[in-house]
């Protein structure tokens, strides 16, 4: 036995399940370099963006206070909106998470009487509050910001005609998000991004598009500013924050968008010369230099997991074969013992609370129980190895996140582990 091998049994790992995922590993050669090229290209992007806008040493000290005059908070927006070619970016720890963000982009930029579309079907769980479709304070259907969606058709292609018809005088802006959130359609590239765009664009020219781009940034060379977005929308504890940003949310796009979340984030006349820094933007920084980089892993992961997981005989979405757009390796158990057995194994590898078991709960913003496994040094950072899923049918899992390519192997291994244990699956002979 390998010294190698032998670290894995004593984490672990058995010989067959270690055996079995080396095997298809083996095969993912020629997968896993084109992601190195991709990452290779997006890592020069990001250093271009750096040294034109001039990020200095004294870009890292930051600020307390008001704010004010804040060189390097001021500089690291410039160097979103160079990443993301866009006229101006919002970078801010006051941005709490992915919702917030989405949230901030949405209410600064509708009033009442306008009209919100999805024409992706129905957004994320923690928007449905935010939108109103599950009654909440606050939310903008309070505000008289009506709601309507397009679902896709079965096949996950756009329905034209649907979209067309949904769009009238009051659509205001158009939201697509670019991820599966907690279904199981297929991630949406850039490319198939750029052609809803322009659709939607050509039958009303002034409606907004933004787009939710959490757990898409970096997958590919170009992102959707580059194919007609008025706006993007991420978390820093995910994809751009590299696995170092402990807090944060941006926002890219048209100057007007972005100034119009600046004052609904702080207050009607201060805008973006408010929000001090806190001594948190060495982090963001270096998060955005290696974001790349850790992107690249945590997409190896996912494609090691659907290969994995496709040849144990589960619906996996995308497949072990098809193209990347996320980060997210979605697997449908059918049962819930699947889905918690899964989320044990990947909690037993992290390198924080290993010893935690996770359990089912009610979390806020979900209309069923969840299960979240995450021993992260950012407590729900999903850049790092991490895995969820609501407590109904299909029961599939949502694994994304590896901050290293190695420990992403580890966690997948680690699942099996835990699904052979459980007696949910067996190790077909290789």
């Amino acid at each position: 036995m390998t010294e190698t091998k032998a670290m894995y049994k004593t984490l672990g790992v058995d010989e067959k399940v270690y055996t079995f995922c080396e095997t298809i590993w083996e095969t993912l050669s020629d997968r896993f370099h084109q992601i190195d090229l991709i990452s290779e290209e997006n890592q020069l992007k990001v250093l271009s963006a750096m040294q034109s806008n001039h990020v200095s040493e004294a870009c890292m000290l930051g600020t307390t206070g008001y704010g004010y005059n804040d060189l390097g908070r001021d500089t690291l927006e410039k160097v979103y909106a160079s990443i993301f070619h866009t006229e101006d970016a919002l970078v801010r720890p006051q941005i709490t998470c992915g919702t917030h963000a989405l949230a901030l982009a949405l209410m600064s930029n509708l009033r009442p009487g306008d009209e919100l579309l999805s024409p992706v079907g129905k957004p994320y769980d923690t928007l449905e509050e935010v939108i109103g479709i599950r009654p909440s304070m606050g939310s903008l259907k309070e505000y008289g910001i009506t709601y309507a969606q397009v679902d896709l058709l079965e096949d996950g292609s756009f329905d034209w005609e649907g979209i067309k018809s949904a769009i009238n005088d009051r659509t205001k802006l158009i939201t697509i998000q670019r991820s599966k959130g907690y279904a199981t359609r297929p991630t949406l590239s850039v490319e198939r991004i750029g052609q809803l765009i322009q659709f939607v664009k050509e039958i009303k020219p002034d409606v907004i598009c933004m787009v939710d781009n959490c757990y898409g940034e970096f997958v590919e060379t170009i992102e959707p500013t580059d194919v007609g977005a008025d706006m993007v929308v991420g978390s820093l504890i995910k994809n751009p924050g590299g696995g170092l940003a402990p807090i944060g949310g941006y926002i890219a796009g048209k100057k007007e968008c972005v100034e119009n979340a600046a004052y609904r984030l702080t207050s009607p006349g201060l805008g973006k010369e408010v929000g001090a820094s806190l001594g948190i933007l060495k982090d963001f920084y270096q998060g955005i230099f290696l974001a790349p980089s850790v992107t690249a892993n945590a997409l190896k992961g996912a494609i090691f997991a659907a290969n994995i997981y496709e040849r144990l005989g589960f619906s996996v979405i995308p497949n072990g074969s098809e193209p990347r757009y996320d980060i997210i390796q979605a697997v449908s158990f059918g049962k819930p013992e699947g889905l918690i057995a899964f989320c044990e194994g990947i909690q037993s590898a992290a390198p924080v609370d290993s010893f935690v078991t996770p359990e089912p709960w009610d979390m806020p913003g979900y209309d069923s129980q969840v299960i979240m496994a995450a021993g992260a040094f950012v407590s729900g950072s999903s850049i790092e190895l991490s895995a969820d899923g609501p407590l109904k049918d299909p029961y599939a899992v949502y694994f994304q996140g590896g901050l290293t390519w190695q420990h992403a192997k580890f966690g997948i291994m680690k699942s099996v582990q835990a699904l052979v244990d459980k007696n949910v699956i067996k190790i077909p002979v290789v």
